[in-house]
C-alpha cells in the first residue's frame, strides 16, 4: 500500500517579543515557504486550518492559490472550511480558480463546524439558520449547494430577457467549474479537486 505523508497549519501567530510568527503576513509568508520546503524535502501535502475570531489562518483561498503557484507537485487544501461562514457558490469559484492554478491539486476537507471562540459566529458574517433550523442544517444545505456547483448542476434560473436561455448552470468543462454564469461563460480546463468531507 502507498503511504503518503502531508503537514496541517493553523498557522498561528502572536505579536510578542521573540515570536518568530509575530504578524498574520508572517503566518501567510510562511505558510507558502513551508508547501515549498515541504514539497522539496518529498512532502505529499500541504494543507491549512480555517479559523474565524482567532490569530490564525482564516481565507484559505488566496493562500492556497499562492502556495499552488509556488509548488508544481505537492497537493495544497484545507482541514477544514467551516461551512456555517461559506458562501457555497462564490466558494465553489475560489475553489476552482485554485485548483485551476495547482493544475488539479487542490484537495478540501469541509466541515459542518465545531466549538469556536465566538458567540454565534456566523451569523456576524450575516448566515442565520431559518427558524426551527440548527448551525449544522445550516452547513448540510451549503454544503448540498457547494456540491452540486462542482458538479455543474443548475444553480440558477437565467433571465430569458438577457440570456435568451431558460434555465443557466455552472459552467464546465470535464464537470470542474470555472465561474457562475448566463449564456457564453467560462470554461475551466482543469480537472474537479476530488474533495475530502468530514462529516457529523
Amino acid at each position: 500500500m502507498e503511504k503518503r505523508i502531508g503537514f496541517l497549519s493553523f498557522g498561528h501567530w502572536q505579536p510578542i517579543p521573540g515570536s518568530q510568527v509575530r504578524t498574520g503576513r508572517d503566518a501567510l509568508g510562511q505558510s507558502i515557504e513551508l508547501a515549498v520546503a515541504a514539497e522539496e524535502i518529498g512532502v505529499d501535502g500541504a494543507y491549512v486550518r480555517v479559523h474565524h475570531f482567532a490569530r490564525q489562518l482564516a481565507s484559505p483561498f488566496p493562500l492556497l492559490a499562492a502556495m499552488a503557484a509556488r509548488t508544481s507537485r505537492i497537493e495544497v487544501g484545507t482541514g477544514v472550511v467551516d461551512m456555517r461562514y461559506e458562501n457555497p457558490l462564490y466558494m465553489a469559484e475560489e475553489a476552482a480558480a485554485t485548483d485551476l492554478l495547482g493544475d488539479g491539486r487542490l484537495q478540501l476537507g469541509i466541515s459542518r463546524g465545531s466549538p469556536e471562540t465566538a458567540l454565534r459566529g456566523s451569523e456576524a458574517f450575516g448566515y442565520v439558520p431559518p427558524s426551527g433550523a440548527t448551525d449544522a442544517d445550516l452547513a448540510r444545505e451549503k454544503t448540498a449547494l457547494f456540491l452540486a456547483a462542482l458538479e455543474g448542476q443548475t444553480v440558477v434560473e437565467a433571465d430569458p430577457g438577457m440570456t435568451g436561455e431558460r434555465a443557466v448552470g455552472w459552467r464546465s468543462s470535464r464537470s470542474h467549474p470555472a465561474c457562475v454564469t448566463g449564456s457564453g461563460g467560462v470554461r475551466a480546463p482543469g480537472r474537479q479537486p476530488s474533495g475530502r468531507r468530514n462529516r457529523g
